[in-house]
This record gives C-alpha cells, structure tokens and sequence, in this order.
C-alpha cells in the first residue's frame, strides 16, 4: 500500500492499478450471485454465464401460508402499508422470497446482477477503492463493509484484488450485513468454505455467525449495520437498497389544499382465496403526516410530483453511513438502479425475469423498487456529516476505470472463441446505455471533512465533473 501513497489520480495511475491488481489467469463465469433484480433485458446475451442453482426448496404450501397470514391480518386490523407488505414478503422467516427461496439468482432465478456478468466488474470496484483509499494516508486497519451481499460473489472478486495490495488478514476484515440467515449460510459458504460458527444467544455477540477465507481474513455477519464495530470502514452497498421498504404516498387536492395520502393494501373482497388491493388511504395515517411535515415544502425533492415511493429505512442506514464516516473516518460507493427524482411509480415484481403481480402469490417473486436517490442524497447529507458524488451512470463509471483495458488485458490470454465473445457481451451488458450502463447509477460518499479536498485538488476518480 505504501508504494501508491501520495499519487494523483490519472488514466496512467489507473492502468497501473489495474495491472498490479488484475491476474492473468481467466476464471470462468459460472457463478450465481444476486440479492437484488436488475437488467432482465440483458439475460439472452449472459444466460451461458453462472450456472443453474439448487431446486426451490419452498413449496407452494409455504406461500399459500404467507397470503393467509397477510389476509387474516388485515382482516383484523386493517389495510397496511406498503413497507410492511414488502417486508413480510421478502424476509417472513417461514416464508418470504429471500428467507426460503433458493433458486434466486441467476438465468435460471427470477433476475441477474452485475456481479454475475465476470469478473471485471468486482475488479473495478475494487481498484476504486485502492485509489481513494490513498487519498487518506491511512494505513491501519481496514474495514470492508458490504450491505446485502446476496451469495457474496461481489465480496470474493474484491478480496482477491485487494489481498495483491497486502491488504491480507494483518490489515483487513470483512463485515457482512444480511438479514436473511438463508443468505448468510450461502455467503458462508463461498466465502468460507462452509467453515463457519453460528453465535448463540448466551454468546452476547453482536454478529450472529463467522469464518475465516482461505487466506484467513475474518469475515463477520451482522442484521444491522449500527452492530458493525465502530471504525475506518470502506462501505460498498451493490443494488441493497433497492429492496428496502417503500412507503407510497399520493397527492390528494381537496378543497382546502392539497393532502398526502398513502397507499396501502387491502383485500380484495370480489375474488376468491386470499387476494389483495391497493387502496388509497381515507384519511391520514402517521407516515402520512410525517412525510407532509418534512418535504410538503421541499420543492428540490418533491420536484412537483404528485406520487412519491419514500423508504424511512433508507433514511436510517443513511444517518448511520454518515455518522460513521464523520466519526471514524472511511468512504462508501452504492451502486443500484433508480432515478433523481424524476420517476413516481416504480414499484413492481419480477418473476423468472418477467414482469408478474405484486399481489400475486406472495413470497413467491422479488418486490422492488428504483432507488430514488434525489431521496438518499438528502438522508446522507442533511445533517453536514457527508458529502456524495453523483449519480452517474455505470457505463460511464466503469470505463473511467480503465474497464475497456481491463478487458483487452482479458481477451489476451484467451484463444477460446466462445469465452472472448462471453467477455465482451457481458462488458457490453455493464455498460452499453439500453443495458445496465445507463440504467444503473453510482453515488460515492465521503466526509464532510473532505468535501473541498475531494472536489479541487484530488477529484474522485469517475465523478470528475
């Protein structure tokens, strides 16, 4: 690390980086991670990529059972939101989508992400950390933070460029933070090698399970990221918070002016079986008036809509990025797909890579939503403890990083015919603009402390302006 100390960020610099960082050896795309649904146009060109998956392992019994539970309990106490209507469909411990469903991920799952497209891709986002974490003169122990990690093949492509920089076990460990303990076996297992300890609750532990990799860096699971210890953190969060739930509201003109009102979900009295709706509220609810007090009058936010998808989680995982930046030093990079407040209604489900019913069937598709991050910037930057950069889009991104090269580099110590065009169609999928280039954006965040540094004399490199 000490040798890239002190150095300006340029195209040279980069190619350096990637050559010290990037091996010669080829590994073959036939991994399966994803948390989060992206780019389902994008799956004809990758689908020879990863490798099918495990059969489901939940069976229609457990979904009929989620749909019952959700009918009996608005039968009992009323429609509710959207935000609690998504979280018991994705994480209900018996039976929501990312708690039991194992054929997730990939061309045989219900969608695909960036990660799952090769190696490049892990790479870069790697190498951009090296670069900016330079720019800290810091060289004591390191953090790696990942929120959702899905099956961990992110994390896996970015140790390996990190441990060539020496950032090994001596300087480095790995935090984890994943709700679903499903997922966490299955990060274990491709980060660990299966080898690792479950914490119990006499344990008094504030992560719940452990492991070394097979270069012995510590990785760590938490459900929350306020229990990753307190320290110099790198934070990556890959289509995270996309899934985080969303409350609806929509602008109601009355009389005596105009109202917020939320979106909830009903039942659906006029078909058979458990069935719902979505209805709009009659009169205020308490995330209602919340949501009026705080942004009825922020025109930069609202920017005039009259439907508006806001995730107070978002909000909470924000404040704590920002707070942990600021107190104890460290940078993040989220990349995701959304917009900067310019779309209303991007809530959907995604089934086998096709569009399907939100209400349908719960438990049994991903629940999504573009991350709005007009919404996340303000979370991040309101209380002065950090500064962001961005979005911008990852085609863009990606070829700052030298991507184009690193590909060349690639396509050199390959004669297979069938795996050079794999490697080009996916680097075409991460960044061509009707793919995921333009789509899927990334927002870097730093301290406050170093907005003026960052933004004159040593700009970050893919958010140069």
């Amino acid at each position: 690390m000490n040798t890239i100390l002190g150095k300006s960020c340029n195209s040279r610099f980069l190619k350096l980086l990637l050559t010290q960082a990037s091996s010669n050896v080829l590994r073959v795309s036939n991994r399966t991670q994803c948390y989060k649904p992206v780019s389902r146009r994008a799956i004809a060109e990758i689908k020879n990529l990863r490798r099918d998956l495990p059969s489901e392992s939940n069976n229609g019994a457990d979904r009929r059972t989620l749909a019952e539970t959700l009918h009996a309990r608005i039968r009992a106490t009323g429609p509710i939101t959207v935000a609690t209507y998504m979280r018991e469909v994705l994480l209900n411990p018996s039976a929501g989508y990312y708690s039991t469903k194992d054929q997730v991920f990939g061309s045989s799952g219900d969608f695909i992400t960036a990660p799952e497209v090769g190696q490049i891709f892990g790479e870069l986002i790697a190498v951009w950390c090296i670069n900016e974490l330079q720019k800290f003169n810091y060289d004591g122990e390191i953090q790696l933070v990942e929120l959702g990690p899905g099956k961990g093949t992110l994390m896996q492509d970015m140790l390996r460029v990190l441990e060539r920089f020496g950032l090994s076990k001596d300087r480095l460990s790995v935090h984890l933070v994943e709700m679903s303990p499903h997922l966490q076996r299955m990060q274990g297992e491709r980060l660990c090698d299966g080898k690792v300890h479950r914490t119990t609750v006499d344990q008094h532990e504030s992560h719940v399970q452990q492991g070394l990799t097979s270069a012995g860096v510590g990785v760590r699971w938490y459900t929350d990221i306020v229990e990753v210890p307190k320290k110099f953190s790198i934070v990556i969060a890959n289509e995270f918070f996309d899934a985080l739930p969303v409350h609806i509201f929509c602008k109601e003109s009355t009389e005596a002016g105009s109202a917020w009102k939320e979106v909830l979900v009903d039942i659906d009295a006029k078909q058979t079986g458990p069935a719902f709706r979505f209805i709009q509220s009659s009169k205020a609810t308490p995330y209602s008036v919340v949501f009026g007090k705080r942004f009825n009058e922020n025109e930069s936010l609202l920017q005039e809509r009259n439907r508006v998808e806001v995730s107070f989680e978002v909000e909470q995982f924000a404040q704590s990025l920002a707070t942990r930046f600021d107190a104890y030093g460290g940078f993040g990079l989220v990349i995701d797909y959304g917009h900067e407040g310019n779309k209303m209604d991007t809530f959907r489900s995604f089934k086998q890579h096709k569009l399907h019913d939100p209400l349908q069937d719960p438990g049994s598709a991903d629940l999504t939503v573009d991350v709005d991050f007009a919404f996340l910037k303000h979370f991040l930057e309101q209380d002065e403890k950090a500064f962001t950069l961005g979005p911008v889009g990852q085609g863009a991104f990606l070829e700052a990083m030298q991507g184009s090269e690193r590909l060349k580099s690639l396509l050199n110590v390959t004669t297979d015919d069938k795996y050079r065009q794999i490697l080009k169609d996916g680097y075409d999928v991460l960044t061509n603009p009707e793919k995921m280039g333009e789509r899927f954006k990334l927002l870097s965040i730093f301290p406050a402390s170093l907005k003026n540094h960052l933004l004159t004399s040593n700009k970050v490199v893919g958010f140069e302006k």
